[in-house]
């Protein structure tokens, strides 16, 4: 190994002290990397007609799942650090494989995917994948705190320096690990490369909506699969601590899955995801421009007679009062009144001399005049 150039000074901090607190700070990292995870999943979720609380109801059994998972396969695979039943569950120590943790996080969310239409299982799985990636980015500084999958010894230019603290893998491979010594630190590229990968599917998120559109399902869950199968993969070819079977940690078997997994669903799924959230939209444009004309085509016949109307039933009340006229219906005073003596001041009913005692003649429905005989 040449001489190295610049180092991470790398001191490990099991432990935050926060006033009385004393935390531990994988636990901590984890617990803030779900928490996290689960609001970005149900913020995205919700624009898709998935409420919050359903996404974090399925959040929190998948978490669960993982969790118990991840520890599980880790202890199978660490067995070296395993002296008694309560190292099978101290968690808290540190000390999980996301590999087992993915896989039984999707067996318990599966029944969950299926309740919701093909359109929303795909939107939120995108949700979960842009929390996941976040959550993992996180928990990988608790990994780092509590010092665990070291790689080799190396001058790298983002290799660590370790000065010293308490470590839960004192060896890289077969050299013991002193202060001075650099390596490869895979927690730390991690998080490095997770962050990365954060900030551009949520750049793209933004950005697209800024456009008036949504990004087209699958098209995170897809990048996500891919990219960190890839960089998962390469990153585990650095690490001396893992138990190999044929080579490879169980997290780049594990990947071996995840890298064809992703091609298929960019290159085959999302293009008909896309086509069928378009197909939607236009379905759902063509409904609610229906409803509108039917909402106008109300308001219409509701509203005031149109101009036309008006002249019409003017025109007719005219020629039903001309009718009247010539029929000889009225009264020499055409102006008055039908039902009104000739003495149009006199009021009605009035027993002048005009009226005497004969009746005041009656107008029919029709509009004609009868005087009693």
């Amino acid at each position: 190994m040449g001489p190295v150039l610049a180092a991470i000074p790398y001191t490990t901090f099991p432990t935050i002290e926060l006033g009385p607190l004393n935390l531990r700070t994988f636990g901590l990292m984890v617990a803030l990397g779900v928490l996290l995870g689960a609001w970005i999943a149900a913020a995205y979720a919700e624009r898709f007609g998935i409420s919050r609380d359903e996404t974090y109801r399925v959040a929190t059994w998948m978490v669960l799942a993982g969790i118990i998972g991840s520890r599980l396969t880790w202890a199978a695979t660490h067995t070296d650090q395993i002296d008694s039943p309560i190292d099978v569950i101290a968690i808290w120590e540190g000390g999980i494989q996301f590999s087992g943790g993915f896989i039984c996080a999707l067996i318990v969310g599966l029944p969950f995917f299926r309740r919701w239409s093909k359109l929303q299982r795909w939107r939120v799985l995108d949700g979960y994948a842009l929390g996941l990636t976040l959550g993992l980015a996180l928990g990988r500084v608790g990994c780092y705190s509590v010092g665990e999958h070291f790689g080799r010894v190396s001058d790298f230019f983002l290799a660590t320096r370790y000065d010293g603290g308490e470590v839960r893998e004192s060896t890289l491979g077969d050299t013991p690990l002193l202060p001075g010594t650099t390596f490869h630190n895979t927690a730390l590229y991690e998080f490095l490369y997770l962050m990365v990968l954060f900030a551009v599917l949520g750049a793209v998120v933004l950005l697209t909506r800024r456009k008036g559109r949504e990004v087209p399902p699958g098209t995170i869950v897809g990048v996500f699969v891919l990219y960190y199968g890839i960089t998962r993969w390469l990153s585990d070819s650095l690490r001396v601590n893992d138990e190999r079977v044929a080579g490879m940690t169980g997290a780049q078997w594990m990947c071996l899955a995840m890298i064809p997994a992703g091609i298929w669903i960019l290159w085959k799924v999302r293009p008909r995801l896309a086509a069928l959230a378009a197909t939607t939209e236009e379905t759902s444009a063509a409904a609610g421009a229906d409803g509108m004309s039917d909402i106008d085509d109300v308001e219409g016949g509701d509203g005031a007679t149109p101009e036309g109307e008006q002249a019409d039933d003017a025109d007719g009340a005219r020629a039903g009062a001309g009718a009247g006229d010539a029929d000889g219906t009225l009264d020499d005073d055409a102006e008055a009144p039908a039902g009104e003596t000739d003495d149009a001041d006199a009021p009605a009913g009035d027993a002048d001399d005009d009226a005497g005692d004969t009746p005041a003649p009656t107008v029919t429905n029709e509009g004609a005049t009868v005087r009693p005989a």
